[in-house]
């Protein structure tokens, strides 16, 4: 059930004259701790307001007919000033549009929602605040540390570590000393070197632990753990780049312990899910079960075909076949979907034999409490093309009768599936039902230096992420692929390709286990 945002019904904004602001911090970057509220927000938002921040798996998440306006907002570089972005939530709320303002972290902690709030009391226009999992928090946690811990400390101070003069920053460095708790410094990279100094001047023991955190809860987070004297050294040394946090306090020694995030089978590795969305989750969850980053951006969508009378008149005359062979999970639901608009009671279907290409097909066949008949080893089209052919002449000549099958898939599918039944003369009926087309541009460049995997379940997936990804150097993608046919097709544009041993979710998720083994390394 679609969870409804309060206050955001076409007749308030009717009668109103105006929309709403949700202020929504969408966390460190995981997509995982972005909060249920903020998810439910964002997807019936019509405008949505982003900081650079916000990570790649969440921005995924806003809907295609969403307008999306970047303002960009990185350390010393705000190429949006902070007035004009109060000035466009009121814009776009007087519009009578559902506006989410998308922060990192939480929109009050050093995010300057309290400013935005102001402008848009000012202007009378109705908000809600969703808060967000901070970084300050959650990012040591990724990293193995504790912000608290009873037997080293007792309280915690977040301070924003972003100077405008960094020869002295505007901090009271002798009362954070005295309050003797765990120190996270948020924006500080610039300024670690004057603030690693400025606290060993005000009293600080030089070799009090302190850490360096990198791109906090992505595949790729560093760390660099130290004590006060040498981690800006330290940190020159391993290049830390922002965003990174600095945290100060005996709980950094607890990281060489405590350190999990890596440690889980993907946990070093981004990957991109290329599946027609609705249809990857299942890949989804398994590469996130084993810790993986995960950005699902459909290369491709899957429609149904609605005015369809060829589908129609073979439901109606259902009797006449003698073999159904699915394709997809996707053919099986639009198959049984149409056999209930049209009243066609399933138990017509009595007597029919069943062929699925995988056993993710198998599997969407039998939730709807029928039994597979036939599935080849090999998954995929020209293998089913082959079981049905040796099955259906077999059994022709034993009972000395011709049989009719059905094949309900893709308006442009693969003919492998049908060359087989052509050369042993088997009679079938080639039924587009559903239409596969790419997916129309997206202005988002998803595909970047970060992502260590793309995944591909079909030559369409991948022809959908070129057009996609346009102007990359295709030789650096490394393409996990379902099988022959869709890793030839990633060939061909240069990618380096990895097969599945079998055409299946399942395989291909041994296939990353594998490859993040040796990543790892």
């Amino acid at each position: 059930m679609k969870t409804e945002i309060q206050g955001a019904g076409s007749g308030d904004q009717n009668k109103n004259h105006r929309g709403k602001v949700w202020l929504v911090g969408a966390g460190p970057h995981d997509a995982g701790l972005f909060t249920l509220k903020g998810k439910a927000v964002l997807e019936q938002a019509d405008v949505v307001v982003y900081d650079h921040l916000v990570g790649q798996s969440i921005l995924a998440m806003i809907p295609k007919t969403c307008k999306r306006i970047n303002v960009g907002k990185i350390s010393g570089n705000h190429p949006v000033p902070q007035k004009e972005i109060n000035q466009i939530l009121v814009k776009e709320a007087l519009e009578g549009k559902r506006v989410v303002r998308l922060k990192g972290g939480d929109p009050f902690l050093f995010g300057r929602g309290g400013e935005e709030l102001e402008t848009i009391c000012e202007n009378g226009i109705p908000f809600e605040v969703v808060p967000g999992v901070t970084s300050a928090i959650s990012v040591p946690a990724y990293n193995g540390i504790p912000v608290t811990h009873r037997d080293y400390c007792s309280s915690v101070h977040i301070i924003t570590g972003h100077t405008k003069n960094l020869e002295r920053a505007d901090i009271d460095f002798p009362s954070l000393v005295k309050f003797g708790g765990t120190l996270i410094f948020l924006m500080g990279v610039a300024s670690m070197p004057v603030i690693c100094s400025e606290l060993i001047d005000a009293g600080m023991d030089p070799e009090t632990p302190a850490a360096i955190l990198e791109r906090g809860t992505t595949a790729h987070q560093r760390r660099v753990v130290s004590d006060l004297a040498h981690l800006p050294e330290e940190s020159a040394k391993a290049e830390i780049r922002t965003p990174a946090i600095v945290v100060v306090g005996k709980v950094c020694s607890l990281a060489e312990r405590f350190h999990w995030a890596e440690d889980r089978p993907l946990g070093r590795l981004k990957i991109m899910v290329t599946r027609p969305k609705g249809r990857s989750s299942a890949l989804t969850a398994r590469l996130q079960e084993y810790g993986a980053e995960v950005v699902e951006v459909p290369t491709i969508e899957t429609d149904m075909i609605l005015e369809n009378e060829l589908l129609s008149e073979a439901l109606k005359n259902i009797g006449e076949y003698q073999w159904i062979a699915f394709t997809s999970p996707f053919g099986v639901q639009v198959f049984f979907q149409k056999l209930l608009e049209l009243k066609i009671d399933v138990r017509k279907l009595l007597g029919l034999k069943f062929a699925a290409i995988g056993t993710a097909t198998r599997k969407a066949i039998e939730d709807r409490g029928i039994l597979v008949d036939l599935m080849p080893e090999i998954y995929d089209g020209r293998a089913l093309g082959e079981a049905l052919a040796r099955r259906i002449v077999a059994e022709d000549e034993k009972n000395d009768e011709q049989q009719l099958v059905l094949i309900p898939r893709a308006k442009i599918g693969t003919e492998e599936v049908l060359k087989p039944l052509d050369e042993a003369g088997v009679l079938y009926e080639d039924l587009p039902i559903y239409d596969t087309v790419e997916a129309p541009d997206d202005e988002f460049s998803w595909y970047d230096d970060t992502v260590d995997y793309v995944a591909f379940t079909s030559a369409s997936t991948v022809r959908g992420f070129v057009r996609m990804a346009k102007d990359i150097d295709y030789t650096t993608v490394k393409a996990v692929c379902i099988g022959e046919q869709t890793a030839g097709e990633a060939a061909k544009y240069g990618m380096k390709t990895f097969i599945a041993e079998k055409a299946s979710i399942d395989s291909m998720v041994e296939l990353f286990l594998e490859l993040g083994k040796n990543d790892g390394q």
